[in-house]
């Protein structure tokens, strides 16, 4: 994927977020507590460092651009919220009926989040950019995930 765009790089991580939660659903169904907890600590760490290179990436770009500056700062308070919930979340008994709610909640508004970002935002993104700064969007989120990653696992 070396030379894979901005989008096809978040996509790409936006599937394997939803196969984490299908993946949670799977151990939740087959009462598998350990499973599941493994699974949400990974999908922690794995949104939050999505989320802070997507901004450094994609969304530093299109706030710098008048036509564009709204969906970014609609896609960070989007990622405010869902880092939000994950606090809430932390508070919680792990898999408890509370923090059972809470994490459909926010599993909710994660995929709406995510579906919105790749049907309207992403499109509208892709006609203000060229196709040689998607690619150089693509390279730097590829650099910073990695160092992103390192920070929520230490967080964790």
């Amino acid at each position: 994927m070396a030379d894979a765009t901005i989008f096809d790089r978040l996509k790409q991580d936006h599937d394997a977020h939803r196969q984490l939660f299908a993946k949670m659903a799977e151990a939740e169904r087959e009462k598998d507590e350990d499973r599941l907890e493994k699974l949400f600590e990974q999908f922690t760490v794995e949104v939050s460092a999505h989320a802070a290179a997507e901004e450094e990436s994609l969304y530093a770009t299109m706030l710098a651009q008048p036509d564009l500056r709204e969906d970014a700062q609609h896609s960070v308070s989007e990622h405010k919220e869902i880092d939000d919930y994950l606090e809430e979340l932390a508070d919680l008994k792990f898999n408890g009926e509370a923090w059972r709610k809470k994490f459909a909640e926010m599993k909710k508004r994660y995929l709406h989040h995510i579906d919105e970002e790749e049907e309207e935002m992403f499109p509208d993104a892709a006609k203000a950019l060229s196709a040689a700064e998607e690619e150089r969007l693509g390279k730097l989120f590829a650099r910073r995930k990695p160092a992103e990653l390192e920070r929520a696992q230490a967080e964790d």
